[in-house]
């Protein structure tokens, strides 16, 4: 329960955007929680973004529509915004400020966290190790998720980055152990918000997801707070309650532009394309929650998905993004407008984790080395294909129409999926197998000999 100040300022300067100007406060830090009383007798919250001598800056999180200053009263609780964690969440569909959307009670438990988390000092890391299996064949064969890790997910508008995530979220799985996931929505459309709902109802009927939505019509600043909710559940779950937790966060780009409307409404100087210079650390304090810690149990993994503004990798967020995480799954118009889903650019995408989590022991003995001649093959035949269009498919040499024949059958047995299915890592290997025995044996020169002899590699066919 939050301990109130009782003492309330009435002295409101100014509203501006999302924001309430308190004027002759004393003792108010930075980060610390306030609730606004209104004159009806109605009560908001919210933050306190900047202290200086006796204003206070708050951020509301339900924002200042019909506020009047003159009628406004405010008290700070003395600590940062801190919610309830444990079990409770598990099954439980909220808004991005953890208000029950499913006719539930509110969220309750003994034990409280401070919603912007601490921070763990690096040595009491664990390298990230053992694998995510996502149920994506072209995900956990080319770009294994790894426990602990951060790999975002790169998209553009009109891409089905939204099903994947959801997809992604529903069939998740860790090998025989407790396995929870988080889903924080950002910037839904009230349609998108009501699909991620429907996709996801068996995972949270079993108990083993939260899902956090914030709509687009919400107010910016429950934009700004549903991330740091949903990795502060799930930071609860992980070192306390022992579970593997998988965090999936759409979409950045909406978080990163409310963001950017906050800080235009304090009048902070802009940086690149206007988002605010300090865009790379707070990005960075939320995407640092994850990891493996010494001496406490489970592990949070992170999976945010953003989409690219006009396709764009060097736009601020997706740029960032790059820095701070562990690798990135690029989707591609092109791959999409062959009516392949998920449209994955394996090309663009790696892992760079991927060794920590696959291979013998792990996954399959064979994983990593039919992962590199795949990508290798890959490379090859997009540039056979650049050929062809030049030259002319006549002009090319046999081993050469084997590489075009290879993509196509990637694309087509391989890399496509169904959107509700959920396929195991062997069906993953043996289809990667299938599309690479497509070759003859002197083009897999990566693989060793006693497992293309296991698969009946030859040099014809």
């Amino acid at each position: 329960m939050t301990r109130w100040s009782e003492t309330e300022y009435t002295t409101v300067r100014e509203l501006r955007g999302p924001l309430a100007v308190v004027q002759g406060v004393g003792g108010v830090g930075w980060d610390e929680y306030a609730r606004l009383t209104l004159a009806s007798g109605e009560r908001r919250h919210g933050l306190v973004l900047e202290a200086d001598r006796d204003l206070a800056v708050v951020q509301v999180f339900e924002g200042t529509s019909g506020m009047d200053p003159g009628g406004l009263r405010v008290s700070f609780a003395g600590t940062p915004l801190r919610i309830p964690v444990g079990d409770g969440w598990l099954g439980r569909v909220c808004n991005g400020r953890g208000e029950p959307l499913d006719g539930g009670p509110p969220v309750l438990a003994p034990t409280s966290a401070p919603v912007n988390g601490t921070p763990v000092n690096p040595v009491r890391r664990r390298p990230p190790a053992e694998p995510v299996l996502t149920g994506v064949g072209v995900i956990d064969v080319l770009t294994t998720l790894v426990r602990g890790q951060k790999l975002p997910v790169f998209s553009a508008a009109g891409l089905p980055h939204l099903r994947l995530a959801t997809q992604i979220a529903a069939q998740a799985s860790t090998e025989g152990e407790a396995f929870s996931v988080v889903f924080a929505g950002m910037g839904l459309t009230h349609a998108d918000a009501d699909f991620a709902r429907d996709a996801l109802e068996p995972r949270a009927a079993a108990g083993e997801l939260v899902l956090l939505l914030n709509t687009a019509d919400a107010p910016v600043i429950e934009r700004i707070l549903t991330p740091r909710l949903a990795l502060t559940v799930a930071e609860h779950l992980a070192f306390t309650g022992g579970r593997h937790v998988l965090v999936v966060m759409t979409d950045m780009t909406s978080y990163a532009e409310a963001l950017r409307e906050v800080s235009a409404a304090r009048g902070e100087v802009p940086a690149r394309r206007a988002y605010p210079g300090y865009l790379y650390s707070d990005l960075a304090s939320l995407y640092e929650r994850c990891g493996r810690i010494h001496g406490l149990p489970g592990s949070v993994t992170v999976l945010p998905v953003l989409t690219m503004p006009g396709g764009d990798i060097t736009h601020p967020v997706p740029d960032l993004t790059g820095y701070i995480t562990e690798g990135q799954i690029v989707l591609s118009r092109e791959m999409h407008a062959r009516g392949v889903y998920p449209p994955v650019d394996v090309l663009s995408s790696l892992s760079r984790l991927m060794r920590k989590g696959a291979g013998e022991g792990r996954t399959r003995g064979d994983h990593l080395d039919v992962a590199a001649q795949l990508i290798a093959a890959m490379a090859r035949a997009r540039e056979v294909r650049e050929l062809a269009d030049l030259v002319g498919r006549a002009a090319l040499s046999p081993a050469d129409l084997r590489h075009l024949e290879l993509e196509e059958k990637f694309g087509g047995l391989f890399a496509s999926q169904g959107q509700e299915e959920l396929r195991t890592l062997d069906d993953a290997m043996d289809r990667a197998w299938e599309v690479l025995l497509t070759l003859p044996r002197s083009q897999l020169a990566m693989l060793p000999g006693d497992l293309l002899d296991a698969h009946g590699a030859g040099e014809a066919r």
